[in-house]
């Protein structure tokens, strides 16, 4: 079955997800079928997310080409701007905010009002970071889809992120089951697009083709191609090496 048939006729945010005719060879059926319909916390998740103006996700097709550092840079440069910025770091397997936000070491607070994010002594961005909630830098997390997708929705639905400008989502690479369900999340809210993230190399320009097709049958805009790591200064001599 091809996938641009699936995602096309996708009754994921139906009553018969995971159980329809076209549901047949999907991967993300069983997914679905324990998580998909209609979400009772959708109305609290709408709650909190319509009182952030922009919502961006910042995504790429492959690791290590730069993707959390422009999330990071992107927030800071914001944040300098006078703008009431969060950073959500969604790679839950790997995630790198905390230090590259100055806040690793610092333990996330549960009131009972929600998860009172952490904020970066930077530019007061708010980060909010699974790497955080881990008991140290050595922990792993090692969760099934619909873990991650619960605790996606607990960073979105019970985290105290009150009125933002921009709420920055920094992605794990590729497309996974923490984009499928972070964009279910955000259905109702809205998000401005997606930032990819690539290198100039031909294995990361391959992936980041599936990544814009990814983007298109989600729905989401793309706001723009970041070509990161595409040349080297020299510190010494100056001179500039194009890859």
């Amino acid at each position: 079955m091809e996938i641009s048939r699936v995602v096309e006729g996708c009754p994921s945010s139906s009553e018969s997800a995971g159980k329809a005719e076209v549901c047949k060879g999907c991967p993300g059926r069983m997914l679905c079928q324990s998580l998909g319909g209609v979400d009772k916390d959708q109305a609290d998740i709408d709650l909190r997310m319509n009182a952030v103006q922009h919502k961006i996700l910042v995504v790429s097709g492959k690791g290590g080409v730069g993707k959390s550092t422009i999330a990071a840079a992107l927030a800071n440069q914001l944040a300098t701007s006078h703008k009431k910025v969060g950073l959500l770091d969604l790679d839950i397997c790997g995630p790198s905010q905390p230090l590259l936000m100055g806040v690793n070491g610092q333990a996330v607070v549960n009131t009972q009002w929600g998860w009172k994010p952490l904020v970066s002594p930077y530019t007061g961005v708010k980060v909010l970071s699974v790497g955080s909630l881990l008991a140290s830098e050595e922990s792993s997390l090692a969760f099934r889809g619909p873990r991650k997708t619960a605790l996606i929705k607990t960073f979105v639905k019970d985290v105290l992120w009150g009125r933002l400008d921009y709420l920055i989502f920094d992605t794990p690479p590729g497309t996974s089951d923490e984009h499928l369900s972070i964009v279910k999340v955000l259905q109702n809210a809205k998000p401005d697009g997606a930032i990819i993230v690539t290198t100039p190399q031909a294995v990361a320009i391959a992936t980041v083709r599936k990544e814009i097709s990814f983007c298109r049958k989600m729905g989401l805009r793309i706001i723009g191609l970041v070509e990161n790591m595409n040349g080297f200064s020299c510190p010494c001599c100056g001179v500039s090496i194009t890859c």
